[in-house]
């Protein structure tokens, strides 16, 4: 008997989880590049977001025809690979349907399922294909996705057919098999898909019909070490992050702002000089200007972003034309941490500064100005995404740092400062309008 087939297996596998390893500790790395912040409470709240938000998708119901569809795509592509351990473990001991003889008639019982969902997934992808491509939805074909974006969506959906072909191919080709008394191939029973198509290769000889569900066999789990590996470099890694970010999603009242404590200390030293320490650091910096300064939350943020559209689309903003996508502040944000984490790692862990920034160079001053900080892109997010977050802190840098503001904008800080509100009167006469009504 020969052991090649095995080792090949055994080396291909190792080769497929080192490097997608390899690739998710540079990730994590990025993602640790981030301020910390502590996300330790509410627990039983953020075991619901996984569950309803992440698992459940609930937020995808808005659209329920579009919500079903993917439901069984996401779930149907997750329960299919299932299939995967018996397929691993096959290609490990040279084995051929390892669980058929633990099962029994529960055997085909499972296939059957996994078929009914590769099928679903396999005629959901080509419509998602087609809402792409043929009837070119809205947000699907914004400008935010021209080039490797749009493309990248693309390959993932043909990917997802061509595996849930390959994985029909091989049942049918092994059901044939079974009814010829070839040698190895046991009896399953029936197959609901696949026996469908067994009539198409009854005249195949054995010898064909082995070479065809072998290369379906070989092709199959080729192509699901290589979707694996090509996961981390796609917007499809939210398959994978949905969950921890779901769980560590901001449980705070919706739209709140969180003050700079190093501001309202600033404040506090300013009206109460005696509580001032003599030893007081000053800020490090004020807002973020490079995504260095932005919270490990944030960079998650970036990595789990789908680039489904839906923020940008219920942008007011965006949807008067200006510059701002918050959709497109996710994208900027993760292309940039990893160009930060490239000359990290071609540094010994040292960032070597390249002249750039998040601020200016990836995302630009009117971007931010646009924004109304109304809350609608963080609502819309599927997956707990908040580029809210992003944007405040680029414009505190904006502010705080560089004095860049409308000249609009100055004159409401300056009564602010003076007056403690927005308005330029005395705050000794603010209720003199009561006064003069009697």
């Amino acid at each position: 008997m020969s052991y090649l087939p095995q080792i090949f297996f055994l080396l291909l596998s190792t080769v497929a989880v080192f490097a997608f390893t390899k690739k998710a500790g540079e990730i994590k790395r990025n993602i640790a590049l981030g301020r910390p912040e502590a996300f330790l409470d509410q627990k039983s709240k953020r075991w619901q977001n996984v569950l309803l938000l992440a698992l459940g998708q609930k937020k995808m119901f808005a659209n329920l025809p579009v919500a079903i569809m993917h439901f069984f795509l996401y779930v149907g592509f997750l329960i299919i690979n299932l299939e995967v351990l018996e397929i691993v473990l096959d290609g490990i001991l040279g084995t051929h349907r390892l669980f058929l003889p633990y099962l029994g008639n529960a055997y085909a019982f499972f296939i059957n399922v996994f078929e009914w969902l590769a099928v679903s997934v396999l005629v959901f992808c080509v419509f998602f294909l087609a809402r792409r491509n043929v009837l070119k939805v809205k947000r699907l074909v914004h400008k935010d996705l021209v080039g490797w974006p749009r493309s990248d969506a693309n390959y993932i959906l043909v990917t997802e057919i061509v595996l849930m072909t390959l994985f029909l191919t091989m049942n049918t080709t092994d059901l044939v098999l079974q009814s010829k008394s070839a040698p190895h191939y046991s009896p399953t029973g029936d197959f609901f898909w696949s026996a469908m198509f067994t009539p198409l290769l009854q005249d195949w000889s054995i010898e064909n019909l082995v070479i065809l569900e072998r290369v379906a066999w070989w092709l199959h789990i080729a192509g699901i070490f290589a979707f694996l590996n090509y996961l981390p470099y796609s917007k499809h890694l939210h398959i994978v992050l949905a969950f921890p970010n779901a769980y560590f999603a901001r449980l705070d009242s919706t739209g709140k702002m969180h003050n700079m404590p190093a501001v309202q200390n600033e404040v506090l030293y300013a009206m109460q000089p005696e509580l001032a320490p003599t030893d007081a650091a000053p800020p490090a910096r004020f807002g973020a200007k490079d995504v260095q300064d932005l919270s490990w939350k944030s960079l998650m943020d970036a990595y789990s972003c789908t680039e489904c559209g839906r923020c940008t689309d219920a942008c007011p903003a965006n949807a008067t034309g200006k510059l701002l996508s918050p959709r497109k502040i996710m994208m900027a944000t993760r292309d940039r941490l990893e160009t930060v984490g490239k000359i990290m790692a071609t540094n010994k862990g040292e960032f070597v500064p390249d002249n750039k920034s998040l601020l200016h160079d990836y995302i630009s001053v009117e971007e931010l100005r646009a924004c109304t900080t109304c809350n609608a892109c963080v609502e819309e997010c599927p997956v707990s995404i908040s580029p809210l977050d992003i944007i405040l802190e680029l414009r505190r840098s904006l502010i705080m740092e560089e004095s860049n503001a409308p000249q609009e904008w100055n004159g409401t800080f300056s009564n602010i400062e003076n007056n403690f509100a927005p308005w330029k009167f005395s705050p000794d006469e603010r209720d003199k309008w009561a006064t003069e009504m009697g």
